[in-house]
């Protein structure tokens, strides 16, 4: 099963009370800080939703 490593490249300071909810629900508090995910419907839907915040790479 694949995983994505998810980096969160941009500040939370200003957005949406939902969009900092789902970067604290991948483990993203800080800029830079890196987290590994499954690769599932959930997570790729947490993506789609503040993906202008984020980098995102596949692993294996």
């Amino acid at each position: 099963m694949a995983n994505l490593r998810i980096k969160l490249v941009k500040s939370l300071n200003g957005r949406l009370d939902k969009h900092i909810a789902t970067a604290k629900s991948l483990g993203l508090t800080k800029i830079g800080k890196e987290t590994v995910q499954p690769d599932n419907a959930q997570t790729r839907g947490k993506i789609a939703k503040i993906g202008y915040l984020l980098q995102v790479t596949e692993e294996e």
